[in-house]
């Protein structure tokens, strides 16, 4: 019985963190899509900050789902951005070309793991 106490809690975080977003953009020339899928990021800050990117001429939709969708040609796992502790997946969708730069900066900025899907 305690065993199995243990594996649910366990398994806590994982039902607590189980949300995610997928957000669109586009501007004139390029339509990008991703899914930040989160690991480690309180709620309310994930929901706020990390799903309301703030880029300029550009047109955002933000649309928040369980767990990102099938499809995507890369994940960057457990990324991290600049001076934050937290952790995410980061799922890319559309131009699989776009793997020469996101794979580095995957590794070398956000300290993730690069995965081809």
């Amino acid at each position: 019985m305690r065993s199995l106490f243990f594996i649910l809690l366990a398994l806590l975080p994982m039902q607590i963190f189980a949300q995610a977003c997928i957000v669109e953009t586009q501007s004139a020339q390029v339509k990008v899509k991703v899914c930040q899928q989160n690991r480690t990021i309180p709620e309310h800050l994930f929901r706020n900050g990390f799903c309301k990117p703030q880029l300029a001429g550009q047109k955002t939709e933000v649309t928040f789902v369980d767990r990102c969708p099938t499809g995507a040609f890369g994940v960057c796992r457990n990324s991290q951005s600049s001076g934050v502790p937290y952790q995410q997946d980061i799922y890319y969708y559309g131009v699989e070309d776009d793997t020469r730069f996101l794979k580095p900066a995957c590794e070398r900025q956000n300290k993730g793991v690069w995965m081809a899907q």
